[in-house]
């Protein structure tokens, strides 16, 4: 499974989470997040990191002008869209994306069965809560191209190998306190989700 470790702060846990062997860090643009990290502050950091990493905004209500912007002055070089859009506000955005689904029922696990999404448990906040999916509605589903996200951490992330997810993306499960990483809690996730 590839791995990301979202909610980057500083360099340091940059580097520590690629070290351990993360693919991808994502940098939450959202300002009433803990996690929040301003696109001066994610630049310096991405100037930093070395190649074949994946650098992922994460955005919540912004319009498909301002993704795009952030994105290309950061360098970022996927979009996260944490909030409800249709297909025109993609081809508006330009940019690589990855949909969000803040699932609530089994249902919405299904929607958009043929593009790669990040699958999340629905919260009125939006990102970073802890709250885990039901794992049981992904009983004989295709998880091939979905993310899971969602109350995620080294103790749980074994138990998925069984459904072929493309990857699992963590926040809240490796953190310190808010917004920052704890090495060994990254390097435990990252081990056992590629174990």
């Amino acid at each position: 499974m590839r791995v990301k470790i979202c909610g980057i702060t500083s360099l340091h846990d940059a580097q520590c989470a690629i070290n351990a062997g993360a693919d991808a860090l994502g940098f939450v643009f959202y300002p009433q997040s803990p996690r929040y990290i301003t696109p001066n502050d994610a630049r310096e950091i991405i100037k930093n990191l070395p190649p074949f990493i994946e650098k992922v905004a994460l955005f919540v209500n912004e319009t498909a002008q301002e993704i795009r912007s952030v994105c290309l002055s950061t360098g970022c070089t996927l979009a996260q869209i944490h909030f409800e859009v249709d297909e025109a506000f993609f081809e508006t955005l330009n940019f690589p994306s990855l949909r969000v689904i803040r699932a609530q029922r089994k249902e919405d696990i299904l929607k958009y069965s043929d593009q790669y999404r990040l699958i999340d448990a629905y919260c009125e906040s939006f990102g970073g809560s802890g709250k885990r999916l039901n794992i049981e509605w992904f009983d004989n589903v295709d998880c091939s191209k979905i993310i899971l996200a969602g109350g995620l951490d080294s103790h749980n992330v074994s138990s998925l190998k069984s459904y072929g997810f493309y990857g699992v993306d963590v926040s809240s499960g490796v953190e310190a306190s808010k917004g920052k990483k704890d090495p060994l809690l990254v390097q435990s996730f990252i081990q056992k989700a590629k174990a």
